[in-house]
């Protein structure tokens, strides 16, 4: 009998008393390796008034005592760091590489929760009125929830809690149904760092669960990751509920590259970007860009992505292993057909990708298009599976429009030796995370992450320093400026200004 999925309600895990369960299963086998259940309702009330029961006391709690939490927390986290990766790598099929940062990802917001102290102290100012002063005091919400998705079960659950917990809140997590044992591992870890009963709560389910969530009175604010129609839905049920709401939403990232980029770098950040995770991550790279005399370099770029061999997590040589499962895997190949049927050339074609010893797994292999353009559903769409969709332009401008036009903006790439090209893209771009050579550009956690149009709902300063106002747009920029001996591969990173 497959291991049964445990929640944390109360002061304890423990089963749940209902008579729905899913199937937990092994990416590259479909064997069922758990079963997750689908908590009732009164298990999810259950959960919610002993986080509204235990933020009374920990609202009081010291901010030294909350920060030397966090900092015990880490601790655990890195001393079980190869554990957490290889349980993740089971249920997810992720690399154990790709795992590793996963985790580490995570690690390192526990790690900037610790400074919460620095992070919550308020303002003040004499004098705004004769004997009149004024200062600004920082206080916690109250009960927060998280609902989490399959693709980084480790980071995203990190993201929430552990931030939302040392200001002072109590919460909620809500993890995917698909990959569930990762992050119930971080909340026992979490219990083993001293963290006191009822902080946090964990509750297993699908909509209905998600629902009682958005529109529970007694919590005030709520964040999501995950597609787009469900972003919608928990943004506009939130905020109804007039509750305070980020919601992360689909992608279509694209990386410019310009003539004068270096070659090698291109096409290895490329590679890595469009097929690592299988594609399966909000900031990956699906759309590649080449203007003018770039456009030599596509069949560098097919030749390298037909070299990343997807396969087992524990293979060392596997690039990226498969996608969640076989559902996610139709989809992929529907989005591929589509690609071929509306004219696009398929250069590379991975729909029928088979792996030695795993042949139930959701594999499909590297894909790589050319001659796309924008109305197809190959470019319109979020794939969320290795295909890399090649565009050309003649100009910067042009390449700045059409990324500027796509429904989405959550991340961009620019590839350039140049300078002046670097910061009028960084400028005129209408996206959340930009990069200068590189080809991921995540922000560490003392950084916003943030996303605009369909990528992002709700308070633009998302995770990290709230450095701007509410109604303006934060964008985020990670840059690595090379000099002009670009062929030996000498850099040097700057602060762009």
């Amino acid at each position: 009998m497959s291991e049964r999925v445990r929640q944390l309600i109360g002061d304890s895990f423990t089963e749940s008393q209902t008579d729905q369960w899913l199937p937990v299963t092994d990416p590259c086998t479909q064997e069922v390796i758990a079963e997750v259940p689908l908590c009732t309702e009164a298990e999810v009330e259950r959960a919610v008034a002993t986080a509204a029961a235990a933020f009374e006391s920990w609202r009081e709690t010291p901010v030294g005592e909350r920060a030397r939490l966090m900092l015990r927390y880490q601790a655990l986290l890195k001393e079980q760091h190869e554990s957490l990766a290889e349980g993740l790598s089971r249920e997810t099929g992720k690399t154990l590489e790709d795992a590793k940062g996963d985790v580490w990802r995570g690690i390192e917001v526990v790690e900037h929760a610790a400074n919460i102290a620095s992070l919550s102290m308020g303002e003040t100012l004499e004098n705004i009125a004769r004997d009149v002063d004024c200062y600004t005091l920082t206080q916690p919400l109250g009960v927060c929830a998280g609902i989490t998705p399959f693709n980084f079960p480790a980071m995203i659950p990190l993201w929430m809690f552990p931030m939302a917990i040392a200001c002072g809140n109590t919460f909620i997590l809500k993890p995917s149904e698909q990959d569930p044992l990762t992050p119930v591992r971080l909340a026992e870890l979490f219990l083993e760092a001293g963290a006191p009963p009822g902080i946090l709560q964990v509750v297993h389910g699908q909509a209905r669960c998600v629902d009682q969530l958005l529109t529970h009175p007694l919590i005030p604010a709520l964040s999501f990751v995950g597609s787009v129609k469900v972003a919608e839905h928990v943004y506009r049920t939130g905020t109804q509920h007039l509750k305070r709401v980020q919601a992360f939403a689909g992608a279509k990232n694209h990386l410019v590259i310009m003539p004068d980029a270096q070659p090698n770098q291109v096409i290895n950040a490329l590679a890595g970007a469009s097929v690592g995770a299988a594609g399966q991550r909000c900031m990956a790279i699906s759309v590649a860009v080449f203007v003018g005399e770039a456009r030599q370099l596509i069949p560098r770029v097919q030749e390298a992505l037909a070299a990343v061999k997807p396969g087992h997590w524990s293979d060392s040589a596997s690039g990226f292993g498969p996608l969640i499962n076989p559902q996610a895997k139709a989809r992929v190949l529907e989005l591929i057909e589509s690609g071929k049927s509306e004219g696009a050339v398929c250069r590379l074609d991975g729909s029928h990708c088979d792996v030695a010893d795993y042949p139930k797994g959701n594999w499909v292999g590297p894909t790589f298009f050319t001659g796309v353009t924008p109305h197809m559903r190959l470019y319109q769409e979020e794939i969320f599976g290795p295909v890399l969709a090649g565009m050309e332009v003649d100009t910067l401008d042009e390449a700045i429009d059409l990324i500027n036009r796509n429904p989405y903006g959550n991340g961009t790439s620019l590839f350039t030796a140049s300078g002046a090209a670097a910061h009028e893209f960084q400028k005129r771009i209408q996206v959340g995370q930009v990069g200068i050579n590189i080809p991921v550009p995540v922000p560490l956690p003392m950084f916003s992450f943030t996303g605009w149009r369909k990528s992002f709902y709700g308070d633009q300063h998302a995770y990290g320093k709230q450095a701007v106002r509410f109604y303006t747009e934060t964008k985020t920029v990670t840059a690595r400026w090379f000099r002009d001996d670009i062929d030996r591969g000498v850099n040097t990173s700057i602060q762009l200004r």
